[in-house]
């Protein structure tokens, strides 16, 4: 006989619009008895298979390359297939995400193989999970969004034209005014007049990476020059627009290749023949 392993489970409200909670759980015997939601519950599988219910009809989820997605007010339940579970990973989107209008098609095929959907979805509960990375995960769920519009409504996005490189521009300008007090995506695209989906992909398209790429580099960039003058890690953090100090560290060492108190530790300063403070950096990476 297998012992009851009791589930593994973190659940939080991040500060996205759109998502009312982020769940993610390990379940080895847990079934749940038929319910509805008021949300949208988008879900992958990291491990194992599900068994569940929709409108009187059972599916058998098993392959970690789909998502799950059911829409709300429609009756559902669920249950391990396996004595090891299942782990999920489920975002709960309310219906500024996705209009309740597509319940009856996401009723029809719950199931959507699409490992690049997937794959965007894995992306934004990375994002979901940092404090401080708002306008990432803002840019991934609209992403994440209009792939699932994709699914239900036929949706095409339309291709950046002649106009990518002059709404690139602008948004880049409006980024480097706001570094430290940062920007969401639909305040840019209000300003622009723009949707906010075809300004990542102008953008992108100009630059080779996303806005939220963009705005971490240039805060990393006014970072280093503050450790440089001798300010502390924990001060530089906020000041630069970084959540904490965790937050900077992290990005600091995926850019520079190491954190910020080593950063400014590295520097010896030496004063030259004509009184000049010459930095001396002790470690850069191939990315400075």
């Amino acid at each position: 006989m297998i012992a009851h392993r009791p589930p593994t489970i973190r659940a939080w409200r991040p500060p996205v619009p759109g998502i009312a909670e982020v769940f993610h759980a390990h379940f080895t015997d847990h079934a749940y008895p038929a319910h509805t939601h008021d949300t949208w519950d988008l879900m992958i599988l990291d491990d194992g298979a599900v068994d569940f219910g929709l409108d009187r009809r059972r599916h058998a989820a098993a392959d970690l390359s789909a998502v799950l997605l059911l829409p709300p007010g429609v009756r559902h339940d669920g249950r391990t297939v396996t004595a090891a579970g299942f782990r999920k990973r489920v975002l709960y989107l309310d219906t500024t995400v996705l209009p309740e209008r597509l319940t009856g098609r996401a009723v029809d095929a719950p199931i959507l193989a699409d490992p690049l959907l997937r794959h965007r979805i894995h992306q934004l509960h990375h994002a979901v999970g940092h404090p401080g990375e708002a306008l990432e995960a803002e840019s991934r769920l609209l992403l994440v969004a209009e792939r699932l519009r994709f699914h239900l409504d036929a949706f095409r996005h339309r291709t950046p034209g002649r106009e990518a490189h002059r709404l690139a521009v602008e948004l880049r300008e409006l980024l480097d005014a706001r570094v430290r007090a940062g920007l969401s995506i639909r305040e840019a695209a209000d300003v622009l007049h723009s949707h906010p989906t075809h300004l990542i992909r102008c953008f992108t398209r100009t630059y080779g990476l996303p806005p939220h790429a963009y705005l971490t580099g240039k805060r990393i960039e006014l970072a280093r020059r503050l450790l440089l003058s001798g300010q502390r890690p924990a001060d530089v953090a906020t000041s630069v627009g970084f959540h904490d100090q965790a937050h900077l560290n992290r990005h600091f060492t995926r850019h520079v290749g190491t954190t910020p108190a080593r950063y400014a530790r590295g520097v010896t300063s030496r004063m030259s023949n004509e009184g000049v403070i010459i930095p001396d950096i002790g470690h850069r990476s191939s990315l400075g």
